[in-house]
């Protein structure tokens, strides 16, 4: 019996382990765990992009998050690689008027996240206007890249192109080497003040920044650029660095991302765009960006989420990687709360069955006894309907005290019937007795 008992322990024991199993296994499809390593296209070397790549970079490594920076031509290249499903790239930098949701609805934006100016810089003397580089050496980036695509756009209007200037592909630290060594007369370059590329050319005193005097006429050309003012002696003070107000145009840089991007790597992300981009600059205010206003592309309804009402609960105490954990055991214990609460409700019901059915089954047993008690049984049959009464008897003891009413009563009839096979066994002695005394009488006669 012990055997038995400790058999069905141990496979109740396998019951739950793979019960537990499966359900972990089916949270684990439902509730993906976020992936460790993840790529971001941004640009070439010494652009803005590569440089906040690299931020965002140490900011998934205190995560956990490996963040691989993936060098680019830029946000036309970008944009390619995040629709490429072979490319490994889920995150992107991009520029307004690069693309929109209708050419990929497949993707979504983390918002916008800072202006994007176009600096013009030429050796030499000042420029007032991009019709002043007819006829010079202008590095404008490689062919498919984001700072390609803007030059030809600015330039294009300005009647300056192939035919009558030479467009260089040059883009980065390289078009700044071209400056310096005299091998470009100018270069457009596309990226925040802290980009090391326009930076370095802003110290430069043999450089000069081109003064956008017709900025108003090309943003009402082009509705996705923005007119932009660079305060005179924001760079230096002492002299003032640059001597005069300057006008710029420029765009507004954004993220996308794949919408399948795991949610927590999206929230992770969201964070890191406000950390890097919440702060006021040259050309924002504090607060204004990460913005969701993003007239291309639908922003992810987890970013639009942190940045309204900031970390969820677990984020904000946990580390990313176990927060995945907390949260498959909170979906686990939330679905077997659903499925144990009615099965708790039921299980009164259906033990009080099984009692039920098992005092059917002794009272069938204890019929078949009355009914031998019905037709005189032999003193073998009385002692054998005897042993099948003691066993009911000792099955009844298993009957619970919460059902003392059914106890009682299957006592009660066991008592009777107890009584009649004592006194039928009685009978049946007697008779026997009666018998054998006939027989010797005979026999002595």
């Amino acid at each position: 019996m012990q055997k038995l008992g400790f058999s069905r322990f141990i496979a109740g024991l396998a019951a739950l382990a793979f019960i537990i199993s499966a359900s972990w296994i089916a949270l684990d499809y439902l509730v993906p765990s976020p992936p460790f390593r993840i790529t971001i296209a941004t640009g070439r070397k010494g652009t803005t992009f590569d440089y906040f790549g690299e931020r965002y970079r140490g900011r998934f490594a205190r995560a956990g998050i490996e963040l691989h920076v993936r060098e680019t031509a830029g946000a036309l290249d970008n944009f390619r690689l995040l629709r490429d499903p072979n490319s490994d790239v889920q995150i992107a930098f991009s520029t307004g008027g690069i693309s929109n949701s209708a050419q990929a609805p497949d993707l979504r934006s983390m918002g916008l996240i800072f202006n994007v100016p176009f600096w013009i810089f030429s050796s030499g003397q000042s420029l007032d206007g991009p019709t002043q580089l007819k006829g010079k050496r202008i590095a404008v980036g490689p062919e498919g890249s984001g700072a390609r695509y803007v030059a030809e756009r600015i330039l294009n209007r300005a009647n300056v192109d192939a035919k009558t200037a030479t467009l260089l592909p040059l883009a980065g630290d390289a078009a700044v080497e071209a400056l310096n060594k005299g091998t470009a007369d100018a270069a457009l370059l596309v990226g925040g003040s802290d980009a090391p590329s326009v930076e370095s050319l802003l110290n430069n005193p043999n450089v000069r920044l081109m003064n956008f005097s017709s900025a108003d006429a090309f943003i009402r050309v082009f509705p996705d650029l923005v007119r932009l003012v660079l305060p005179k002696g924001v760079v230096q003070l002492d002299p003032p660095n640059p001597p005069n107000d300057i006008t710029l145009v420029g765009t507004t840089a954004k993220v996308l991302i794949r919408d399948d991007l795991h949610p927590a790597i999206v929230q992770l992300l969201a964070q890191t765009l406000k950390e890097q981009h919440g702060g006021p600059g040259l050309f924002q205010r504090s607060g204004e960006f990460p913005a969701i206003d993003d007239p291309e592309y639908p922003v992810a309804t987890v970013a639009v989420d942190y940045y309204k009402n900031g970390p969820s609960l677990l984020p904000k105490y946990l580390p990313l990687w176990m927060t995945t954990y907390v949260q498959r055991t909170i979906a686990f214990l939330v679905a077997a709360l659903a499925i144990l609460f009615p099965v708790f409700g039921f299980a009164p019901r259906l033990y009080a069955w099984f009692i039920q059915q098992r005092l059917r089954e002794l009272y069938r047993r204890l019929r078949v006894i009355e009914k031998a008690l019905q037709a005189s049984p032999t003193a073998a049959q009385a002692e054998a309907l005897q042993a099948e009464l003691d066993d009911i008897d000792r099955e009844t003891m298993t009957v619970p005290m919460r059902h003392s009413d059914l106890y009682f009563m299957l006592r009660y009839h066991l008592d009777q019937t107890r009584s009649r096979l004592i006194e039928a066994s009685r009978n049946t002695a007697v008779t026997q007795t009666n018998e054998t005394a006939d027989q010797y009488l005979k026999q002595n006669g």
